[in-house]
């Protein structure tokens, strides 16, 4: 029999499995909080469980771990970038950055990406699958033990599309901000998409109090599907539509990000035109120097990021330049899987 990863499921799921097989309730919460608050996942140390009951749980449950491959360290700001390897063999990409608030964290979603973004080096592997709540949980708790520090914040921005693995990534929310496990705040969660329209709708009814960031990158249709293929399926009108729904829904600003890209979406023009597009939203535009892929043509000088973002204050837009964090150690999403050349499991 196959056994179930115990850390993907809720509370309530693991009260169901052990009411079934004639266990208290109340062994479902301490088994939970051996997982999510002790990080504990070998049954044999859930000290206060009958050694009975731990043999019972050995047969049908299992947590996949995650395995460090690859460790950089930035000597610059203290960034640490992790290949994490795992259980089927594949690897993802996980970040850990420092800031004057804590530490915040940047997990992949997907192991590869559909999306196919121009400037992106996640995209040029493909996509091999899903991560389940469980690895997406790992990629925390596991650096969390491997730095000896407690995460504050949690950004959904590494590789994959988090709203192409939609019910996953509903379940990890779930599941890390939990009162009775991890209990991080979901307004302490950032999660990224590059504007898949229709699930947008529907993370607004949920009222999750979350930040959306949503990847822009061009102020019109025609540019945006050039290097976002999306575009193709959900326009910027349509896009701009659900994103004035989710700020009505949840009352939260969104975060629009804007890489700039010298000769493709960095001129005085484009600024204009994306400040007439964003005016009287709730908004802040986060303006990124795109990381140099090896891959592709596209380049961005700081100053020219600079010089867009006060273009655009100047025109009543919030925005401000996102902080480069980690270049000195392949600090570009799906760089470090792609050139350790780990990245082709079926």
């Amino acid at each position: 029999m196959e056994k179930t990863d115990i850390l993907s499921l809720e509370l309530s799921e693991i009260e169901s499995i052990l009411s079934e097989m004639g266990e208290k309730k109340f062994r479902a919460k301490q088994i939970f909080q051996w997982l999510h608050v002790r990080k504990v996942f070998d049954f044999d140390e859930m000290t206060d469980i009958s050694v009975q009951l731990r043999e019972r749980l050995k047969k049908i449950f299992c947590v996949n771990g995650l395995f460090v491959q690859k460790k950089l360290e930035s000597h610059i700001d203290n960034t640490v970038k992790y290949l994490y390897r795992l259980c089927d063999g594949n690897f993802v990409e996980t970040v850990l950055m420092e800031y004057n608030y804590g530490y915040s964290i940047c997990i992949s979603t997907q192991v590869g990406c559909k999306m196919g973004c121009r400037f992106c080096a996640s995209a040029i592997a493909g996509f091999i699958r899903n991560l389940t709540p469980a690895e997406m949980l790992l990629q925390i708790y596991e650096t969390e033990k491997n730095s000896g520090v407690k995460i504050s914040s949690v950004v959904l921005m590494g590789i994959g599309e988090p709203l192409d693995n939609y019910e996953n990534v509903l379940k990890f929310l779930k599941l890390v901000s939990d009162k009775n496990g991890n209990n991080l705040s979901l307004r302490h969660i950032s999660l990224s998409t590059c504007g898949i329209v229709p699930k947008i709708y529907e993370l607004a009814e949920l009222k999750f109090g979350l930040t959306l960031s949503v990847s822009l990158h061009s102020s019109d249709n025609s540019g945006r599907s050039e290097i976002m293929p999306v575009n193709r399926a959900f326009g910027i009108p349509e896009l701009l539509e659900a994103c004035k729904y989710y700020i009505d829904r949840t009352g939260r600003r969104i975060t629009f990000e804007y890489a700039v890209m010298d000769g493709v979406n960095s001129s005085e023009k484009d600024a204009e035109k994306l400040a007439g597009l964003l005016r009287g939203m709730n908004c802040h535009v986060n303006v990124i120097p795109i990381n140099k892929v090896r891959e592709r043509n596209y380049r961005t000088e700081k100053s020219g990021a600079v010089k867009f973002a006060q273009y655009l204050v100047r025109k009543g837009i919030n925005a401000t330049v996102r902080r480069t964090l980690g270049s000195d150690i392949e600090a570009a999403c799906g760089q470090l899987r792609r050139d350790s050349g780990l990245y082709i499991k079926q």
